[in-house]
């Protein structure tokens, strides 16, 4: 078996980053006045995990349904809330829009879990046990109730039957929906994905706030502007949420917050960024106009679904490149060898 870090081709200066090559100068140079310094006697070594293959085994969720499902379910989550809202405070039209959204959105997005779960009884047999330290089995608990008060009540605003009934489905969906907004964060980071293990503090305020943007933006699109003033603040709210905490997400935690701003997923997600950015201000400066709530609504659910796909793709790269895995374990194996010697006692960190 070979010692690696890195799959071929990546390296160890790439693994260690630009300060281990400014280190390896160092020493080049260093040594004795007048002297030559340390001069590498060997080419610098390439590493490589076992026959190539990743350290630790990949999610099997298929993209786009699972991406699709966390996009649509935080979507109808923000809704909900907005559409309890605007009932509270007689916004008749708001109220209606949020709801549907709510109940669209929160079918939809069960669609899609279940086609990636390949077949409908596997959802149901999800909910035989409830298990609270598992995110998945307490996620199923919340999606269910959602699901069921959202539909209804989007089902019954739609026939025009039982306004009480509207009213109770529409404080019942609203109860789960800031839970469905952000579970689906913590079922991610629970993970052993270096890239979504890292961010667990973070990835529950950026898809609360993607959330927050996606709904606000759709129901503004749908809603007389007069009406619409809960969606604009909820959308700005969210934009700036997501935008500030998706940095440290992008920045944080090292080499493994490499996959956030490389590749396919920086792509998208500095796609995303733009279209919520955009979206933010437009909604501040021109969100009492007819046509400037439609844009602004269009680029923050555009930046939320992005968000969405970049987050997951960024978990996948981390999880297939061995060097995500292994260069942090051995930092903190480093950072716990150094205290003892110092004589602290070694931090734990996840």
């Amino acid at each position: 078996m070979t010692e690696g870090l890195a799959t071929p081709g990546a390296g160890w200066r790439r693994a260690d980053g630009p300060a281990a090559e400014a280190r390896g100068k160092r020493r080049r140079r260093g040594g004795r006045r007048g002297g030559g310094g340390e001069v590498p006697m060997v080419e610098d070594a390439q590493f490589t995990s076992y026959y190539g293959r990743p350290i630790i085994k990949p999610p099997v969720w298929k993209s786009p349904d699972v991406p699709l499902y966390l996009f649509l379910g935080g979507m109808a989550g923000s809704s909900s809330i907005i559409a309890a809202v605007a009932d509270v405070t007689g916004r008749p039209s708001l109220t209606r829009t949020a709801r549907y959204t709510a109940g669209g959105g929160a079918i939809a997005s069960v669609v899609f879990l279940i086609h990636d779960l390949g077949r409908p009884e596997r959802f149901l047999h999800m909910l035989r046990v409830f298990k609270p330290t598992s995110p998945l089995s307490v996620g199923s608990y919340i999606l269910a109730p959602f699901g069921a008060a959202a539909g209804a009540t989007a089902a019954v605003e739609l026939l025009g039957w039982f306004p009480r009934l509207k009213r109770f489905g529409g404080v019942v969906s609203a109860l789960f929906g800031g839970p469905l907004a952000t579970y689906t964060a913590v079922l991610l980071a629970n993970t052993a994905v270096p890239s979504w293990h890292a961010a667990h503090d973070e990835l529950p305020f950026v898809f609360g706030g993607s959330a927050m943007a996606a709904g606000g933006g759709v129901t503004m699109i749908f809603t007389p502007v007069a009406e619409a003033g809960p969606s604009r603040r909820t959308a700005v709210a969210g934009a700036a949420i997501e935008l500030a905490v998706m940095h440290r997400v992008e920045s944080g935690h090292g080499i493994v917050s490499e996959p956030y701003h490389e590749g396919r997923p920086g792509t998208l997600l500095r796609i995303a960024r733009g279209c919520t950015a955009a979206g933010a201000a437009l909604t501040v400066v021109a969100g009492r106009k007819r046509a400037g709530a439609v844009v602004a609504g269009v680029l923050l659910a555009a930046g939320s679904l992005l968000t969405r796909f970049g987050v997951f793709e960024a978990g996948l790269v981390s999880a297939r490149d061995p060097k995500y895995t292994v260069v942090p374990q051995r930092e903190r194996l480093a950072a716990r060898e150094l205290a003892r010697e110092n004589g602290h006692a070694p931090t734990v960190t996840r």
